[in-house]
């Protein structure tokens, strides 16, 4: 890409990382900064009294900045949230007389999503909030593509980067200026722990499966299809973790269960991707009963872990996980939802009541 092709933004942003390679700062740095401290930790923790947090380290994005004189404020966002940064021209500069650092890097080479790492100690500013007073500041990582500027106040977001489109293809820039869709990564990332210590406490094994199989079975899809060159034969991604695990079964496991990708190669939604992560677990010995407490057992563990309650808010509605649930069968939840019984019906008699009840059937799909 020529320079020209560039917006204004991006060519202030390389012009800028010229300069600080002439004053003979590294813009990436390759060494370790030692991180001491986080946003939340300080937050949760800090207090006054104890003068705690009084030499820490802490590293994050540049979201907005407040220039002022000789001193001004910048906003510091790390991987556990946001914080305000208090920055004096005469602390950071020492004994530089031009005050290059303050002056010239801080005010006119540094941008928003530039990365930065703080040394100080935090306090209450005057006007009550919890702040690091910078003692030392450091280039870490230049940012040349500009951020969205999301502007908050009184509690309400401004030029919220909420386009659909750009927040799934540009996922990393959603991470950024909407830090609450960090926690749907994070929450997923405990749903899989807790039912993973939940599986081993009870003695059954994780495994992994092929993804390359030579028949796609466990499921009816339409698979991917790829080419193994040494053998020279077709081979499939899988669509399902079944028949492997049930092998396993077969060979004499009591339990296993396997966290793994499957992909189907069919439409795709905003809500249904052709590369999807499965969970399977297959025991010995077991029937469906069994299986519905296994599940009941599972679920309310993952709400505790996730909530601290059984009682999770899911839209309008408060669901409770906690068990027992209630047991209904298909033909009894047919018939209090539709109030049609189904059973002893001809297939005829289903098709004419699917018709009546707007139901889909394979001759009006």
């Amino acid at each position: 890409m020529s320079i020209a092709e560039l917006s204004e933004q991006e060519q202030i942003r390389r012009n800028s990382l010229a300069q600080l390679r002439e004053l003979g700062i590294d813009p990436y740095p390759a060494a370790r900064y030692e991180v001491t401290a986080t946003a939340a930790q300080i937050a949760a923790e800090y207090s006054p009294e104890k003068q705690n947090f009084s030499d820490i380290s802490i590293a994050g994005r540049i979201l907005s900045r407040r220039i002022m004189g000789s001193a001004s404020f910048f906003e510091l966002q790390d991987h556990t949230g946001k914080i305000q940064v208090y920055i004096k021209r005469d602390e950071v500069c020492g004994d530089d007389p031009e005050a290059t650092l303050y002056n010239k890097v801080f005010k006119k080479l540094l941008d928003i999503g530039d990365i930065v790492g703080v040394r100080g100690f935090a306090f209450v500013t005057k006007t009550g909030e919890l702040s690091v007073h910078c003692k030392e500041l450091k280039l870490l990582s230049k940012s040349l593509r500009p951020l969205p500027i999301v502007k908050e106040k009184d509690g309400k977001v401004y030029d919220a980067f909420s386009d659909p489109e750009l927040r799934y293809r540009q996922r990393y820039v959603d991470l950024i200026v909407n830090p609450q869709v960090r926690q749907v990564f994070l929450q997923r990332t405990k749903i899989i722990d807790t039912m993973r210590r939940f599986f081993n406490e009870r003695g059954y094994v994780e495994v992994e499966t092929p993804i390359l199989q030579s028949i796609p079975g466990g499921a009816s899809a339409r698979p991917f299809v790829t080419h193994h060159n040494a053998l020279d034969i077709p081979l499939y991604l899988r669509i399902a973790n079944e028949l492997y695990l049930k092998k396993l079964i077969v060979g004499g496991f009591d339990g296993v269960y396997e966290f793994g990708k499957d992909f189907r190669n069919e439409g795709m939604d905003r809500t249904h991707n052709p590369e999807f992560t499965v969970m399977e677990i297959y025991v010995a010995y077991k029937d469906y009963i069994w299986m519905m407490e296994f599940v009941e057992q599972m679920l309310e563990r993952v709400a505790l872990a996730l909530h601290g309650t059984t009682k999770v808010r899911i839209g309008e509605h408060t669901v409770d996980f906690a068990g027992p649930f209630r047991r209904v069968t298909m033909t009894d939840a047919i018939r209090e939802k539709t109030g049609f019984d189904i059973t002893g019906k001809s297939e005829q008699e289903l098709r004419e009541a699917c018709a009546k009840l707007n139901v889909e059937t394979d001759e009006t799909m």
